[in-house]
């Protein structure tokens, strides 16, 4: 049986990156950048003015000049006007280009004007660049500004329209099949008898899918038939890159799903790692590079398994560069008596030192998913048994 490190690194070792595409720019938010970013020209492109006020030469204020005659106004976007004379400034807007002999900006709120004339407070003393944000300080024409691998956010995406960018190389999104088995299971709003329960995997495998960045094209749900299955899973592994499925993969009498998978074409990369919730995990690809994960049934092995394991293979194989593990204090002891990893639930609190705290909050097992309400997300806990103290820096994942 793996350890999830094993794990990691056996699906990683059989990733196919995803192929590209090339999407203009508001259709990039969230996607995975397969190029990089130059400057387009310096940033700031010019002397760029940084509050509203007055632009003034330096030597003349020096030289204990207070008033100026406001010779004009510049404001943003308008072509740079010039000082005429030392004795002049000139009315200036935040974003505007710094008039031509001009070397520091006095911001509106130091000064008093009466009669065109702009007197600075009596104890200000501006310095030379004052409030003016100088050209090329941020970049220079050419610097690389993303790198491939970037995740398209908000500020990259500003960041590549600054380039000129109006259209980008993105990973495709993969298509995803989530597929829920079990004849047992039964759709909301439908009726339902007593030995029934409702079909809740899939919707919280979608979500957190969705908010990873990766939504899913299909869902389905197929019940422990084994024909049945051959047949449906056949197809969907020819219309996807990626198959996540939940249930079947244990060692009962219906849980044909191992053994399906196996005789479709999908290679076994490994069932089983050494955890808790979420130990008969499966793994496999098909010789076209698709992806299989078979997470067990229960609600929060399906979860943990999901967040632990296939949100970073979908990002590994869209290109996304690698983030460094996020990680918390654990709050409070937790004891863990089997020989497993522990992915414990928890909520995430602040210490008075910004401490990020992880407070255990235990389910009353892997089928208990409605005690996952209010938590943020969970904690790795090393192979056990063992008693983890509070303080113990451990990896935390969120849902």
């Amino acid at each position: 049986m793996l350890t999830p490190a094993e794990a990691d690194a056996a699906i990683a070792a059989h990733l196919t990156q995803f192929p590209e595409e090339v999407l203009m720019l508001p259709a990039c938010a969230g996607r995975v950048l397969r190029q990089d970013i130059h400057a387009e020209r310096d940033a700031p492109p010019f002397d760029r003015v940084a509050m509203d006020g007055i632009a003034i030469a330096i030597a003349a204020f020096r030289e204990g000049r207070r008033e100026f005659r406001v010779a004009a106004m510049q404001a943003a976007g308008q072509a740079p006007a010039s000082l005429a004379s030392p004795t002049d400034c000139i009315e200036v807007m935040t974003g505007a280009s710094l008039p031509s002999g001009c070397d520091t900006v006095v911001p509106v709120e130091r000064i008093s004007v009466t009669a065109g004339v702009a007197t600075i407070e009596a104890l200000y003393v501006p310095d030379s660049w004052m409030h003016v944000h100088r050209r090329a300080a941020d970049a220079r024409t050419g610097d690389r500004l993303l790198t491939a691998g970037t995740i398209l956010g908000g500020p990259e995406l500003a960041i590549a329209a600054s380039a000129g960018q109006s259209m980008l190389k993105v990973t495709r999104l993969p298509r995803i099949a989530v597929i829920s088995t079990g004849d047992e299971l039964v759709e909301p709003g439908m009726p339902i008898l007593d030995h029934q329960v409702r079909r809740s995997n899939s919707y919280g495998l979608a979500a957190s899918l969705r908010l990873a960045g990766f939504p899913a094209t299909t869902d389905l749900h197929l019940p422990d038939q084994r024909r049945l299955l051959v047949e449906r899973l056949t197809g969907e592994i020819e219309r996807h890159d990626v198959l996540v499925l939940s249930g079947g993969v244990s060692a009962g009498r219906h849980d044909y799903v191992p053994a399906v998978l196996a005789e479709i074409g999908v290679r076994r990369v490994f069932h089983q790692v050494a955890q808790r919730p979420g130990r008969p995990l499966w793994c496999g690809v098909q010789e076209r590079g698709v992806m299989v994960f078979a997470l067990p049934g229960n609600p929060v092995s399906v979860l943990v398994c999901l967040a632990r394991y296939v949100i970073p293979a979908l990002l590994a194989a869209a290109g996304a560069r690698a983030s460094s593990r996020r990680t918390a204090v654990l709050a409070r002891p937790f004891e863990f008596r089997a020989p497993l990893t522990c992915f414990l639930p928890v909520s995430l609190e602040y210490d008075p030192g910004g401490r990020t705290l992880a407070a255990p909050r235990p389910t009353g097992g892997s089928g208990d998913f409605i005690s996952l309400a209010g938590t943020d997300g969970f904690v790795e806990l090393p192979q056990g048994p063992a008693s983890h103290p509070a303080g113990l820096v451990i990896p935390f994942y969120r849902w």
